[in-house]
């Protein structure tokens, strides 16, 4: 057995999983069905949540697949809405297990003495946090399935698909996944204005500030574990009018690079020429936790060279504060 698993013992994580496009608010009413049985549940909206189930099982005195299907039964009476339930001894396993439940709903329980064995014959896309971009690479090197991955050396992993995706996809193929549940509910966006002290046509101040604000909305966004989906970019004119617009990202992201590009797009598409400005708004939009974003393949040395320098700063931000690193084109200050 795996260390990942072993530390834990018993298949106490909860991954359930909603119907697509379920309405918000029968969300909401889900998660609260979830806090009924624990209180340490974590929102991954927009419709998935996981749930630390420890202490249930030792309150009620019965195992994770039977809380699984208490759960069912109450989302299904009471709200009309069947939910698939998978349980295991880590976040990946429970969550793969989900995966792997057919719809409409159903419970699946993993115990920990069964980890490998059943992850074993899964496809490789089945194990969860691999993206298809990366599965399709695995298959092109002759990896099939979860067993294979987990056979094949992590240093190749991390060659094939990069170093922390690597390290990441080589540790969850053999079981191990120490990451905890932790109680979240996500806001649904996050927001930084930048007001300038004087009324401005300088294009390249514009600019520099709003970079300013991509850097320090990505790091926000970051520190609580989410990632945006879309930016909506809001401009304040002296004559008091205001010009928003709002686009999506390819794949939801909170790296500054994927932030950069699409807010410089946002204000590129504003065609400022003579208006005056008198601040600027970006906010992340559509926010979802971090985790839920599969880690795309890039064969882009320099984008791999920043993600990790975009750690280290983040590092020194947790370290020394927020301002202690500022982008070198501008020293205005985030208001």
């Amino acid at each position: 057995m795996e260390a990942g698993t072993e530390a834990r013992r018993v298949a106490s994580v909860m991954h359930v999983r909603c119907p697509d496009r379920l309405p918000e608010d029968v969300y909401r009413q889900v998660l609260e069905q979830l806090a009924e049985l624990s209180p340490v549940v974590q929102a991954l909206p927009p419709s998935a949540a996981l749930v630390e189930l420890k202490g249930s099982l030792r309150y009620h005195g019965v195992d994770g697949r039977r809380l699984g299907e208490v759960l069912r039964v109450r989302t299904v009476s009471r709200l009309g809405v069947d939910v698939r339930v998978g349980i295991g001894p880590s976040i990946t396993v429970a969550a793969t297990a989900s995966g792997r439940i057919t719809e409409p709903g159903g419970v699946l329980a993993i115990d920990p003495g069964q980890v490998a064995d059943w992850l074993g014959p899964l496809p490789v896309e089945a194990l969860h946090g691999i993206g298809p971009r990366q599965a399709q690479v695995l298959r092109d090197y002759g990896v099939h399935s979860v067993g294979l991955l987990a056979a094949v050396p992590p240093a190749t992993v991390q060659r094939l698909l990069g170093g922390r995706a690597g390290r990441q996809a080589a540790d969850r193929a053999r079981g191990i996944d120490p990451r905890p549940v932790t109680p979240r509910a996500l806001p649904a966006s996050a927001s930084v204005s930048h007001t300038f002290p004087r009324h401005t046509l300088d294009g390249a101040a514009v600019r520099a500030a709003l970079l300013d604000l991509v850097i320090t909305l990505a790091h926000q966004l970051r520190g609580r574990g989410q990632a945006a989906r879309g930016l909506t970019l809001t401009l304040r004119f002296a004559q008091g009018t205001t010009w928003e617009k709002t686009r999506r990202l390819p794949e939801a992201s909170a790296h500054d690079d994927d932030l950069r590009t699409l807010a410089y797009r946002l204000i590129d598409a504003a065609g400022l020429q003579r208006g005056r400005l008198t601040g600027i708004t970006l906010k992340g939009e559509d926010l979802i936790a971090a985790d839920q974003v599969a880690e795309q393949i890039s064969f882009d040395g320099a984008r791999e060279a920043r993600l990790v320098t975009e750690e280290v700063s983040d590092r020194i931000r947790a370290k020394f504060g927020p301002g202690a690193i500022r982008p070198a084109t501008t020293l205005l200050r985030v208001s």
